[in-house]
Order: structure tokens, then sequence, then C-alpha cells
């Protein structure tokens, strides 16, 4: 298991958002990276002792990449917000990834570079190792499913959008394997869970629908039956749209437009 540090603005959010993915094991909020030990929440709320509401995330590296992970919060934040996301404002809302592990920096950079060649602009998210963290109280733990019409920063589409990124790994994950899952000869994004071609048809006719946002998070996916499958669902949707796709693929980054 694995760990990283996630600040996407209101902690509880982004938690909700975070553990809907395969291969996260565990998740809790809590305050990253400020001046003074163990602060509750009333003193973080000030904006004076310097901390970021913040997510722990535990996760198996066996199912999910830090790389997946990364772009995945990325997809839930505004990086060109400095200590804003959504209505809330402050520096506890201030986005960042922090890690333990030195070797997650290369990672994190990776990502965090591309997104930010992309947009053109620099990006107002922190990256740099965890100082410290200290979880939350007990009340802000869980707290959109303890409170599911609870306030939320997020948007009905982003959390759609997790949900059914989510079920398509778990569908496919439920099919039964033919070959062994693992690394592959073709580099580094060549991972296969090892499900046969029909049944990633299934799950790909299952998902015709999906916007054009999920097939391009299935597009980024370090497994193989995710960017088969997202390739299967634009093949679907040509059908009845050609034009949209086209434009799709003209604009999308070419090198993640592939099988291996």
């Amino acid at each position: 298991m694995k760990q990283i540090y996630l600040a996407g603005g209101c902690f509880w959010g982004t938690e909700h958002y975070i553990r809907q993915f395969q291969g996260v094991i565990d998740t809790a909020v809590g305050y990253a990276n400020g001046s003074i030990p163990s602060p509750t929440y009333q003193q973080v709320y000030t904006d004076t002792t310097g901390y970021a509401e913040c997510v722990r995330v535990t996760y198996d590296a066996e199912v999910i990449s830090l790389e997946t992970l990364c772009r995945l919060f990325f997809r839930s934040i505004d990086p060109l917000l400095l200590n804003r996301q959504g209505d809330d404002t402050g520096t506890r809302y201030r986005t960042g990834i922090y890690w333990q592990d030195e070797d997650d920096r290369k990672v994190v950079e990776s990502v965090y570079d591309r997104i930010q060649s992309d947009l053109g602009m620099p990006l107002a998210v922190e990256k740099c190792p965890l100082e410290c963290f200290y979880p939350a109280e007990d009340y802000p733990q869980d707290y959109l499913i303890k409170n599911p019409e609870g306030y939320c920063h997020l948007s009905l589409d982003t959390l759609s959008l997790a949900k059914t990124y989510a079920r398509i790994s778990k569908d496919l994950r439920s099919c039964p394997p033919i070959l062994n899952a693992g690394e592959s000869n073709h580099g580094d994004r060549g991972r296969f869970m090892g499900v046969a071609f029909p049944d990633i048809r299934n799950v790909a006719l299952a998902y015709s629908n999906s916007s054009y946002g999920l097939i391009e998070l299935l597009l980024e996916s370090e497994w193989y039956e995710m960017r088969m499958c997202a390739h299967l669902i634009l093949a679907e949707k040509y059908m009845a749209e050609p034009d949209e796709v086209l434009s799709f693929f003209a604009r999308y980054r070419i090198d993640y437009v592939k099988l291996y």
C-alpha cells in the first residue's frame, strides 16, 4: 500500500470524489503542512495556521497508479485558482499534492508539467513533500456518506464522472481473466487485467453514452482494457455522431490515443 496527500478545496468533497476509484483502499480528511501541532477545525478555519484541508489517500499501486490518481485529482479541481475552489475561499482551500516518498516526486511533477503545458498557464497547485498531517475531527470524516444531501463544492457532473469511471473499472475487473494480469512488453503504459475482447466490448456497449470527458480519462489509463473500452465506445459513438468523434480526435493529444 502507498499513500499520497491531495488538497482540492473542501476536503470532504475531495474525499468523496477520490474514494470512488478502484484501488483506493482508504481515505482520511485532515490538515496538511501548517505551523502548529494538532490543529482544530476552528483554528484552521481562521487561515492563520498555514494548514490546507487535505485528504490522505491510501491506495494499491497494483490497481491504480500514482500517475492516474494525480490525473483524476486534476479533473476535480480548477488548477488555475489560488486559494479558492467553488464557493470556498481562503488559504485553507488551496490546492496541492504532497508526497512522503521522494520517489513519487518525479511522477507528480510529470503530471503537473503536462497539465501546465496543456493549459499554457502557470498552475496554482502546490507540489512538495508532506511536512505534517493531522487527521481532522470525526465530524468531517466520510461527511458526504453520512450526509448525502450535504454541501459539496464539486459539481454533480464531476462526481458522476468519477462514479462511472469507477464502475467501468469494476465491471472490467469482474470479468473472468484469460491472461495473467500485470505488466506487458509494451512499455510503461502496457498493463493488462487479462480480460477477453468480447467482455471488453460488452462493457463498452453498456457505457456507449459516456461523455467525451470520461472517454479521455479512460484513454489516459495505464490499463489496456480501459483504453480499449474507450476506443470501442468511440466506435459506437461514431455511428451516431461522426463529426463529434472526429472533432474529439482532432483536439485530443495524439500520444494518448493508442492501445499500447
